[in-house]
Parts: structure tokens; C-alpha cells; sequence
């Protein structure tokens, strides 16, 4: 007889093509089931992929986050085993990294430790792989700590930057990259881990 499946919670901010991708990928698998996502914003675009996927959506205030009966109470009353951010823009309270120790995982569309820290997200992150003329650039999937972009690094892979590209041409390469690699690497994470 299989045992439960993992739980995962994702929490967005945006759009949600991660999120939409990290669903697709494990809508029908045996051992790893998402089960919520949350997003600091009711109208965000990640509420319509929770909707067509049949997955309960959470809207929740800064207040919430960081109570710790707010957001964490909701987690654990679930069963959650992992959080995943996938375009999360708020750092996470010390409470939820604690109560999750190396179970929050997260995407950078950079290779760390380059252009990381606050407000280096999105289009932020190309504009300076741009400027800086910088030949490559690529996705870092690390854990999560008290700390912007310094969890240990998982995984990263790499895309190559040509004098053509404009920070749009980057972003698309590197979503590429985002889409293929995540729901992967938080597959190996999550079943190595049997949690």
C-alpha cells in the first residue's frame, strides 16, 4: 500500500506561468500533489491558474504573513510539506523558514550569487544581465533561509547571451529554462527528501 502523497503549497505574486507549469506537472502524479496556492494579491493572474486547476487559492495581507497564527496556521492545520515560491515577491518571516527548515524552495532567474538580493526579481534581474554584458545566463533553484537569494543552491542551469538580445529576449530564454527545470527539481527535492 503507497503512502500519502507530498504536499505542496505555491505561493505567487504574478502571472503565475510557473505556478501553471509546477501544476501541470504534477496534476496527475501518484506521489506529489499541490494542494494550495497562496498569493499576496487577490487579483494576481496566479488566482485564474488556481481556479482552472481545481486548487483551493489564498489571498493573504502582510499582517497574515507574519502572525504566527495567520499564514503558518493555515500551512500546518493542512498538512503542508512544502512551500514552493514560484515568483513570490515578499521575503518569508523567520517563523514559516523555521517551521519549514530547507522545505521552501525557491526560482531566481539569474545565476546566483549574481544579481540576487532585494528588489533584483523579474525584469530587474535581465536589465542588469544586459547591461553588465554579461555572455550567459540561466535559473537558480535554491533553498530558502532568512535571507534574499542565499539558501543553499540546488540546481542551476545555463542559457547563452548574445549583443542581439534585448532584458525581453533574456526573459523568455530563461522562462524556458524555469518551466523545463522547476517542477523537476522540486520532483528530486521532495521524493529524495521523504517528507
Amino acid at each position: 500500500m503507497k503512502g500519502s502523497p507530498a504536499t505542496i503549497a505555491i505561493f505567487a505574486s504574478g502571472a503565475g506561468t510557473n505556478a501553471r507549469a509546477i501544476v501541470r506537472y504534477f496534476a496527475e502524479h501518484e506521489s506529489i500533489r499541490v494542494i494550495r496556492i497562496y498569493s499576496n494579491k487577490a487579483d494576481a493572474g496566479v488566482s485564474q491558474a488556481a481556479e482552472e486547476a481545481g486548487i483551493p487559492f489564498t489571498a493573504f495581507s502582510r499582517e497574515e504573513l507574519t502572525r504566527p497564527d495567520g499564514v503558518l496556521r493555515q500551512l500546518q492545520q493542512e498538512g503542508t510539506g512544502w512551500i514552493v515560491l514560484a515568483g513570490f515577491l515578499w521575503k518569508m518571516p523567520e517563523h514559516i523558514v523555521h517551521a519549514f527548515a530547507d522545505r521552501i524552495v525557491n526560482i531566481h532567474p539569474a545565476l546566483l550569487p549574481l544579481y540576487g538580493g532585494k528588489g533584483m526579481y523579474g525584469m530587474n534581474v535581465h536589465r542588469a544581465v544586459k547591461e553588465a554584458g554579461d555572455l550567459v545566463s540561466g535559473i537558480t533553484i535554491h533553498l530558502v533561509n532568512e535571507h534574499y537569494d542565499e539558501g543553499a543552491v540546488i540546481h542551476q542551469e545555463k542559457v547563452d547571451v548574445t549583443g542581439d538580445d534585448t532584458a525581453e529576449t533574456i526573459a523568455k530564454k530563461v522562462q524556458v529554462l524555469e518551466h523545463e527545470w522547476y517542477p523537476r527539481i522540486i520532483e528530486r527535492l521532495v521524493l529524495s527528501s521523504g517528507k
